[in-house]
């Protein structure tokens, strides 16, 4: 009798702690180093780069709800990283710019942990990617994680849970 599956298990659960922990620790410099959580850092990350974008643009590049990235616009308001300006094309709508405390606070951060993993996976050969990312949506799968809003931001409990969101918790 072998004890391998069990021997496996054991390790893909070290493997996705590892993961888990190394998010918390980059969530937790990245506080330390400039007071912001990965996706506060990102929305700053991406209204930098566009100088200006609106909330339903930016829900829809972060890959979560309008309401989440509401929430994290208003805690980067709140630090005077942003501001939200009336459309000039649109009246109805709301641009989000960035401000000079919000610029150079992006300068003093530290590189993203989904920068590192970026970076690491775009040198990997074609099917490689292919693999790891039919992986790592099997173990989405596998934790049942398929209506979980989530952004390509690696960080822990800033993105909402939909499932919370919508009154489905505890099911």
């Amino acid at each position: 009798m072998t004890t391998a599956p069990l021997d496996r298990t054991d390790e893909s659960l070290i493997a996705l702690r590892r993961i888990l922990r190394a998010t918390e620790l980059y969530a937790r410099d990245l506080a330390h180093a400039v007071g912001l959580s990965p996706a506060q850092l990102r929305v700053l990350q991406i209204v930098d780069q566009k100088t200006s974008a609106t909330p339903k643009a930016l829900a829809k590049q972060m890959g979560v709800s309008q309401a989440t990235v509401t929430s994290l616009v208003d805690k980067l308001v709140a630090q005077k990283l942003v501001e939200r300006v009336p459309s000039e094309l649109d009246r109805r709508q709301t641009n989000v710019v960035v401000t000079e405390l919000g610029h150079s606070r992006l300068t003093d951060a530290p590189d993203a942990l989904q920068q590192r993993y970026v970076r690491a996976f775009m040198k990997l050969a074609d099917w490689e990617q292919a693999q790891l990312v039919s992986s790592l949506e099997r173990v989405a799968d596998m934790l049942d994680a398929k209506g979980i809003d989530a952004a390509p931001v690696l960080t822990t409990g800033e993105i909402q849970d939909a499932r919370k969101k919508n009154g489905e918790a505890g099911k």
